[in-house]
Protein backbone atom coordinates (compact mmCIF):
# COMPACT_ATOMS: atom_id res chain seq x y z
CA UNK A 1 0.00 0.00 0.00
CA UNK A 2 1.33 3.23 -1.15
CA UNK A 3 2.04 5.99 1.79
CA UNK A 4 -0.25 8.84 1.50
CA UNK A 5 1.12 10.97 4.47
CA UNK A 6 3.84 13.20 3.14
CA UNK A 7 5.79 15.98 5.01
CA UNK A 8 7.47 19.05 3.08
CA UNK A 9 10.36 20.99 3.38
CA UNK A 10 11.73 24.07 1.40
CA UNK A 11 15.20 24.79 1.40
CA UNK A 12 16.47 28.35 0.26
CA UNK A 13 19.90 28.70 -1.54
CA UNK A 14 20.99 32.31 -1.97
CA UNK A 15 23.29 33.40 -4.73
CA UNK A 16 27.29 34.39 -3.87
CA UNK A 17 28.31 37.37 -3.37
CA UNK A 18 27.99 37.90 -7.49
CA UNK A 19 24.57 36.44 -8.16
CA UNK A 20 26.06 33.37 -9.36
CA UNK A 21 25.34 29.32 -7.86
CA UNK A 22 27.73 26.97 -7.58
CA UNK A 23 26.47 23.52 -8.30
CA UNK A 24 29.31 21.68 -5.64
CA UNK A 25 27.52 23.57 -2.39
CA UNK A 26 23.80 22.77 -3.97
CA UNK A 27 24.39 19.05 -4.23
CA UNK A 28 26.10 19.07 -1.14
CA UNK A 29 22.74 20.17 0.17
CA UNK A 30 20.88 17.80 -1.73
CA UNK A 31 22.84 14.79 -0.66
CA UNK A 32 22.94 15.39 2.90
CA UNK A 33 19.00 16.19 2.82
CA UNK A 34 18.75 13.17 0.66
CA UNK A 35 20.64 10.58 2.99
CA UNK A 36 17.95 11.89 5.70
CA UNK A 37 14.77 10.36 3.71
CA UNK A 38 14.13 13.90 1.42
CA UNK A 39 13.47 13.49 -1.97
CA UNK A 40 13.62 16.79 -4.70
CA UNK A 41 10.22 17.53 -5.92
CA UNK A 42 10.55 20.98 -7.56
CA UNK A 43 13.13 23.56 -8.01
CA UNK A 44 12.68 27.36 -8.83
CA UNK A 45 14.25 30.83 -9.14
CA UNK A 46 12.20 33.12 -9.68
CA UNK A 47 14.66 35.71 -11.49
CA UNK A 48 18.24 36.58 -12.13
CA UNK A 49 20.25 36.89 -9.23
CA UNK A 50 17.39 35.59 -6.87
CA UNK A 51 17.59 32.63 -4.37
CA UNK A 52 16.61 29.59 -5.57
CA UNK A 53 14.04 26.88 -3.54
CA UNK A 54 14.01 23.95 -3.50
CA UNK A 55 11.24 21.84 -2.48
CA UNK A 56 10.91 18.34 -1.26
CA UNK A 57 9.59 15.56 0.15
CA UNK A 58 9.37 12.60 2.61
CA UNK A 59 7.02 10.02 3.69
CA UNK A 60 6.02 10.82 7.19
Amino acid sequence: MANDRWSYQVVEIKPGFWGNHKNEPIQERLNQLGMQGWELVNAVQSGPLRPIRLFLKKPS
